[in-house]
């Protein structure tokens, strides 16, 4: 008896077994097809592996077009073509629905060969950028540190370095302050009450030791441009007058585009430090762009740069007891959160890769290379093909940089359905300011619902993004959109439909839809 006429069992999501024979429809993938047999979890990457594998590879995707990945559930005509599959590609990195992985694994023969491309393409140089647990913690850390001794000034170890807030103008409250290793907070600095020169302005007061370094979180309750006054002072010993540092002024742009702040040098990553320097006697701010102050920190005048708060950072006050202080439960107040460790509370890596089209370029090398092992024969071919593609693949990188370049820079803002263009801003210029939910399966909340709004209000987008196979269930996002009266604008994430057939079709209409749209 033939392969083809041998029982198969076919496993399903839970524990689902289907014993199938030959008397079923014939399958897509079938050993009696003379080419190369190939099963891919989306459309998309079945459209790469078609240009690279042209007439040498019979290719089917698990997940057809229009659905989503992430929540798809294969039906088991879709799972017997895995039964016959001699290579399967996946993008993974918990990008499809487990049941999709499942039907691969579970069904996909001893001697495949099964390939994760968004795992396996760092080897080719795909850049992969971090999944924000939360998405209000992926901002810059801002804290408070003295660099130096202070021994020209007779200080020792026991001296104390006051840094104050002595002014501030901003449509707000700006509190700053410090939560202990148990959740107890430590306000350093509060505006609510003014700043009071008379006593020294006690109650708005940081002491530190020489040569120190705290992470601190900053709460401001309304949208707009703020601009704090610090001064420094040390005091040698308890018996000694304190000894004048050096004053200065950080300008923070809360909730708005930095440019509205001026033309300072927007700081929106890494770690910076408000920074007493004892051995240069002034005020500067120490930024480190790669993390938590461990690595070559740059000097910078504070005058020259401008403090990013996004619209991103945008928290409800919780109804700890504790946090009163910040105001009512519920209020939302945009925030600067606290460091942990110094580093930035990330998940695991964003699996949305091809939205970079230099990350497709790596699938790309890697589809060739698995290709060839499987199929040496036609090696030549598939190198020819995987040449010319690439080289499409450069063309269109170049398109959607300068078409993107288009989009005046105040308005580079995407609000969209779930978080997927991590890439698409990373790579291009872009900044995600918002989206319903982080993960399209998921009911957005009331508190989800109403950052959006504040996000489309302060930023002044003139368009959200919505994903087609997402319109039945992005009814959030619409609603928002026609109260507030900006334009509900296509973006493909990770399926194709009958407007768009091919990735680069995809990544050009995505491109050009943001022009026109934010434009």
């Amino acid at each position: 008896m033939s392969r083809a006429c041998l029982p198969r069992r076919i496993a399903g999501g839970a524990a689902l077994a289907v014993l199938l024979t030959a008397c079923a429809a014939p399958p897509t993938l079938s050993e009696h097809d003379g080419r190369l047999q190939v099963i891919t979890t989306t459309g998309l990457i079945a459209d790469l592996v078609r240009n690279v594998g042209g007439d040498d590879v019979n290719v089917v995707s698990l997940v057809p077009d229009g659905a989503d990945p992430h929540s798809y559930e294969p039906s088991l005509r879709r799972a017997r073509d895995v039964v016959y599959a001699d290579v399967a590609f996946s993008n993974y990195l918990l990008l499809e629905e487990h049941s999709v992985i499942k039907v691969l694994d579970a069904n996909l023969p001893d001697d495949a060969v099964s390939i994760s491309l968004a795992e396996d393409a760092v080897k080719y140089a795909a850049e992969i950028i971090p999944l924000v647990e939360k998405v209000n913690l992926d901002t810059i850390w801002l804290g408070l540190r003295v660099h130096g001794r202070g021994e020209q000034y007779g200080a020792t170890r026991t001296s104390d370095v006051l840094l104050s807030a002595t002014g501030m103008t901003g449509p707000g409250r700006m509190v700053g302050y410090l939560t202990g290793s148990f959740g107890d907070p430590e306000v350093y600095f509060d505006s609510e009450d003014g700043f009071e020169a008379t006593d020294g302005y006690r109650d708005d007061t940081a002491v530190l030791p020489a040569d120190a370094h705290t992470h601190m979180s900053w709460s401001f309750s309304e949208p707009g441009v703020y601009t704090v006054d610090f001064a420094a002072r040390l005091q040698v010993d308890s018996a000694s007058r304190s000894v004048p540092i050096g004053t200065t002024t950080v300008t923070f742009a809360v909730g708005v585009p930095p440019a509205e702040a001026g033309e300072g040098r927007p700081l929106d990553r890494g770690h910076a430090d408000v920074t007493v320097d004892l051995d240069g006697g002034d005020l500067d701010i120490r930024y480190d762009p790669e993390g938590g102050g461990e690595h070559s920190q740059e000097e910078l005048d504070p005058a020259a740069v401008v403090v990013d708060v996004p619209a991103k950072a945008l928290v409800e006050i919780p109804g700890d007891e504790r946090l009163g202080f910040l105001g009512r439960p519920g209020t939302p107040v945009y925030q600067l959160p606290q460091a942990v460790l110094g580093k930035h509370v990330h998940g695991e890596i964003d699996p949305h890769l091809w939205q970079d089209v230099g990350n497709v370029m790596a699938y790309a090398e890697l589809i060739r290379d698995t290709l060839i092992d499987a199929d040496p024969e036609h090696a030549l071919a598939y190198r020819k093909r995987a040449d010319a593609y690439l080289a499409e693949l450069e063309r269109l990188d170049a398109y959607v940089r300068d078409t993107l370049a288009e989009v005046p820079e105040s308005r580079r803002y995407l609000v969209t359905t779930h978080d997927a263009f991590g890439y698409l801003a990373h790579a291009y210029g872009l900044q995600v300011a918002g989206f319903v939910t982080p993960n399209p399966a998921t009911e957005p909340s009331l508190a989800d619902r109403r950052k959006l709004v504040g996000t489309i209000r302060t930023l002044g987008v003139p368009a959200v993004f919505l994903e087609p196979n997402l319109r039945a269930r992005s009814s959030v996002l619409t609603q928002v959109a026609e109260e507030e009266g900006v334009e509900v604008c296509a973006i493909y994430g990770d399926a194709f439909d009958d407007r768009v057939h091919s990735y680069v079709q995809m990544m050009r209409f995505n491109a050009e839809e943001i022009r026109t749209c934010l434009s």
